[in-house]
């Protein structure tokens, strides 16, 4: 037996050698050159949902950006408050310039009277936005379509799950917004689709024309019961969201909103996106 352990490690060895000096034992021979695949080209941005640093400043969220290669943020109100001054937003949007990002929608913000609508899309004019990724109770949507209509803006209704009981999932949203002017639609959050018992991918297909952002996530579960976790470890199917997102031409912004860890998110910030950007290169 003693025999045979030694004649296998000394077969392991040579064989590890051998392999070891492969480029050596060709060296005189030319190599066969493997095209690399060309990467998909991807019709959608890839950005980041500000609540994701509600823990951060902003010079933190910004630094983290630009080391992750991501350009473009959705803004919350911690990071720009409301009632910031002319002077206070431009020295916001300089900071981001600084980090070659772009803040390309406010939100999402809650709204639960007409002053705080007003409030919320003169803001958005402000900042110098086209999209306001909003909460608004249900009786205010005429209201809110009025505005729409005023100020030629999108307003993307961020859906929540079974958290709370207004736009719990995609279908919800459509519902109460397609006999609505066009440009009333939804921040399509997967991860909350998913808690409240659909499909993220079949919903995309079937709203996809008012679809006007997604906040990309993944959770352990398709219940109330999921919790954030990494992207790529949990229920989301990347691969079949995104050809779904090549199929119906998906070409907003895709944010990631990541929620676990919040305290300190950093590596699974970056693993999130690593595996997103992967997955979008090959599918």
């Amino acid at each position: 037996m003693e025999n045979s352990r030694r004649k296998f490690f000394r077969q392991g060895l040579a064989g590890a050698l051998l392999l070891g000096s492969a480029g050596v034992v060709k060296a005189g021979l030319p190599d066969r050159i493997i095209p690399k695949a060309a990467k998909s080209i991807n019709p959608w941005h890839l950005g980041m949902a500000g609540y994701t640093f509600v823990n951060f400043d902003l010079d933190t969220t910004l630094k983290t950006l630009q080391r992750l290669d991501i350009h473009y943020l959705c803004i919350k109100d911690f990071h720009l408050p409301l009632d910031s001054t002319d002077e206070q937003i431009k020295a916001f949007h300089d900071k981001c310039a600084a980090h070659k990002v772009t803040g390309y929608a406010v939100g999402p913000i809650y709204m639960k009277s007409e002053a705080e609508i007003d409030r919320g899309f003169e803001y958005a004019k402000r900042v110098g936005v086209k999209l306001i990724v909003g909460v608004p109770n249900y009786e205010l949507l005429p209201y809110v379509d009025k505005k729409v209509k005023e100020y030629d803006f999108n307003y993307a209704i961020h859906l929540h799950g079974p958290d709370i009981k207004t736009y719990p999932d995609a279908t919800d949203v459509w519902e109460h917004t397609k006999d609505l002017d066009p440009r009333i639609g939804m921040c399509l959050d997967i991860g909350h689709d998913l808690r409240n018992g659909c499909n993220p991918v079949t919903d995309l297909k079937k709203y996809h024309t008012r679809v006007f952002d997604m906040h990309i996530k993944d959770v352990t579960d398709s219940s109330k019961a999921g919790v954030g976790i990494e992207i790529g470890r949990g229920k989301i199917d990347f691969p079949a969201l995104m050809k779904m997102m090549r199929e119906v031409n998906y070409t907003g912004m895709c944010s990631l909103e990541y929620e676990k860890d919040m305290k300190d998110p950093f590596l699974g910030i970056a693993e999130s996106i690593g595996y997103f950007k992967a997955v979008s290169d090959i599918v």
